[in-house]
This record gives C-alpha cells, structure tokens and sequence, in this order.
C-alpha cells in the first residue's frame, strides 16, 4: 500500500485542498481530506462518514496541483520523428503525407520498437497515462507480412509496456488509396488485401489478460475502405472501442459524395459504425446533418488542434458537437506537440477564433476531455476515487507558466504545458519523476537513427 499527501487535486469535479490517497493493487482504496471524514468514492450510496479521519502519516507529499491521468487518445507514434523537419516548404496535409511516407518506409519492428518507447516516455513525462495507437504500419515494405504478422503492433505493446503507460492499440483497415483506387506502393505495408484478411491478422493478435492494454480497431478512413468492406470491420470490432479519420480534408467529403452520394458521416453511420463505442477524429468539415448524426449516436469526437493546425487542416465544430450530444476527447495525431495541456486550451482558443466571441468551453468541460479514458476501452481511469485506477500527474504551480494563476482548474487548462508536470503515476508505479533530460536524450537518439 502506498499513501500520497497531495497539497491540491482534482477531485469529485473541484480543486480540493489536502488530499490523502491509498492506493494498493494499482487502485485508489481510500481518498479522503486530511483531519476530515470526508472522501471521495465511486460508489454512489458510499456512506462516507463510515470512513476513518485521514491523516498525513506516512505519505508522500506532492506539491503542486495533481490530476487524473491525461488520455492520450489519437497517436501515430512514428509521426514524431517529422517533428521540426516538415516546416521548410509550403504545402497542405496532401504535400505533407509524402514526407510521412517516407519515415513509414524506414522502419521495422526493432526501430519501431525504440523509436515508439521513446515517445510513450515522452507522453508519460507529459501526464499521459493512456495512449491509444491508431496503428497501421502493418507490414514489409511492399506489402509481404513479417514472419509474425502482428510484429509491429507487438512492438508497440512493448514499447508502451516499457515505458509504463497503457495502450489502446487501434488496429487500423487500410484498403485503398482513394475511392475505388487500389493502394499505392508507400501504404503497401498498410493494406492486408481484404478486411477479412484485416480481421483474420488482428485476431492473432491477443494481449488479453493484460490490464493495461484494450484491443480495438479502426477504420482508416472512407477513402481507405470501400463501403462494402465497413460492416466486416464493424462486427470484427464489437465489444471494443473502434475509431476512424473522419471528414479531416473536404476533398475526402467531396469524393465521398461523387463516389457514394452521401458524405463520409452519413456512409459510416449506413454501415453500422458510428455510436457510444466509435470515436471520430477529427471531424473537422461537417454539415449540419452530420452533426446532428454523431449526437444523437452519442458517439465521441477526438479533436488533435495542434496537428490539425500544423496540417492546415481547419477548426472543427467542437461545441455544436457537443450540443448536438457528442462526447469530447483529444489526440496528440501527428506529435507536432505531446502537449494535452494545450490541447485542451487550443478547442476553446480556435473557437474563439472561428466565432470572434470567448468563453465556449469551460475549463472544467475541457479538463473532463483531456481525462476521459473510456474511448480507448478503459472506463475505470480518469478519476481521483475509489476504486479507479491509481493514476495521478503532478504540475508544479510555481513555475514561469503558472505561478499566480490560482493553482486550480484554470491553471491546467489555460496555463500550464506538459514541462510544468513533476511526478507521473500509473496504476500505482511511479513512470516519471521529473528527468526531462533523459526523456529528451532518448527521443534524440533514436529519432536521430531513424534519419540515419
């Protein structure tokens, strides 16, 4: 059993003083206030009188202001090594998707290993205690699967492993490169020929048991898999989270509407796809209906504005998603930044810019997205209570970026970065303690050998 003293957190909804946490088997078992009798449970009907006045015996201090761990929920881990090398040329995500290809070309399970650890610390050094890996470099470069077909998505299971946070890893259906187009030689090594084929390798693939990572599944896009191939991958993926590239280009919606007459919403909602399990990312480009289609599924709406601003991609729809009954999570995409921190701030700051008004998303809304572990298929982390999972990220509320800005809610939306965040707690191990340096060497290294 280990017991931290956190000197502000948040908990139940609010910034509370004192907090006192008991965690034992990788779960939260007691979380009180200090020399009170008041806690925080899970349980609804919890009598919490019941419970033992908590003291500061015995407990680790962390200064600062802690939170649950940040839901990393939208990464293509070797997206990373582009960071920096994209920014001398003009161009849109088309011309930027070459550069792209070229890193997917360079690596194999060994590379991908060490480069995919060293962005997870990175992410774990950032507050991010799940990932989920929207993954689909599946194969040899031109197309011919390794002696394991599943190797680099195994190598991803390691590398999270290694670097201690969880996985959601999201195996990705990559059929064609445009509406009725056969793949192109660099996306070979995504494609398994059929989704059958998809779903027949994805189930090898079984980490089952393992409490830290979900299996899920993804659609590229509706470029990538034809309309009659989508049902296969919806049932290949029940009872697991599935995701999908929605709508990020409005060329993807005006071919889709050429080649099927509805738009890339309405064809994924036909096929059975869209609902409380499914997460579209991006989902910049929406008409109206598309809108009101994704609400009244409840399904989730992964917003990546630092990548879909470095892209050039647009400001999507965030609150008219959310008033049409969506749900709001965040991806880091392309790690232009590892950043949920500004994240978070950068959906209300591009709607500030798109409507010229302030104040669509308030920092508790926004905190909720950056927290929400249930689209990645681990609905019992997020929390600061018991019986969830026993992960805490600590910011310092004295640095340059926070000091004086009222050590709450606000703080870690509208303030703090990722290089504010001092100790780094999943399912009770301690992964970050506040080495930036090493994080940083280890991304130079292998990033560098990528390039090599």
């Amino acid at each position: 059993m280990t017991r931290y003293l956190l000197e502000r957190a948040w908990v139940g909804g609010a910034v509370v003083d004192d907090v006192v946490v008991e965690i034992e088997g990788g779960r939260f078992t007691e979380v009180g206030v200090l020399g009170e009798s008041r806690t925080f449970s899970g349980e609804v009907s919890a009598e919490n009188v019941r419970i033992p006045r908590f003291t500061g015996e015995s407990a680790h201090r962390l200064p600062g202001l802690t939170l649950p761990g940040l839901a990393n929920a939208h990464s293509h881990a070797f997206h990373r090594a582009l960071r920096g090398r994209t920014q001398r040329e003009r161009g849109t995500f088309w011309t930027w998707r070459e550069q792209m290809y070229d890193v997917a070309g360079r690596l194999d399970p060994d590379s991908y290993l060490r480069l995919a650890r060293a962005v997870y610390r990175e992410m774990a050094a950032a507050g991010i205690t799940t990932v989920g890996e929207f993954h689909y470099l599946h194969h040899q470069p031109g197309g011919t699967p390794y002696d394991d077909p599943n190797a680099m998505g195994r190598a991803l299971l390691q590398a999270a492993a290694d670097a201690g946070i969880r996985i959601a890893l999201l195996d990705t259906c990559y059929l064609s490169s445009g509406f009725g187009r056969p793949v192109q030689r660099p996306q070979l090594r995504y494609s398994d020929g059929s989704a059958e084929a998809w779903a027949a390798r994805k189930a090898q693939l079984r980490p089952l048991g393992d409490p830290h990572v979900a299996r899920g599944a993804a659609i590229h896009s509706v470029r990538a898999v034809p309309r009659e191939q989508l049902p296969t991958v919806v049932e290949a993926t029940r009872g697991g989270p599935l995701h999908v590239h929605l709508s990020e280009q409005p060329a993807e919606n005006d071919d889709c509407v050429a080649a099927y007459g509805v738009t890339p919403t309405a064809l994924l909602h036909d096929a059975g796809a869209l609902g409380p399990d499914t997460t579209v990312v991006h989902a910049t480009h929406l008409t109206e209906e598309d809108v009101r289609t994704l609400g009244r599924t409840a399904t989730t709406a992964c917003f990546c504005p630092t990548t879909e601003r470095d892209l050039g991609d647009g400001i999507g729809p965030s609150r008219a998603l959310r008033r049409a009954g969506a749900r709001l999570s965040l991806g880091s995409d392309s790690h232009a930044v590892v950043d949920l921190f500004e994240e978070m701030r950068a959906v209300e700051l591009d709607e500030r810019l798109a409507t010229r008004q302030r104040g669509h998303w308030s920092a508790a809304e926004l905190l909720a997205a950056g927290t929400r572990h249930d689209s990645l298929g681990f609905p019992d982390a997020g929390r600061i209570e018991v019986g969830a999972r026993a992960d805490l990220v600590t910011i310092a509320t004295d640095t340059p970026s926070t000091a004086g800005t009222g050590a709450d809610e606000q703080t870690a939306v509208f303030a703090a970065t990722a290089a504010d965040v001092t100790h780094v707690v999943v399912d009770g191990r301690v992964v970050y303690d506040g080495d930036r340096a090493a994080v940083g060497r280890a991304l130079r290294q292998e990033i560098e050998e990528v390039w090599r």
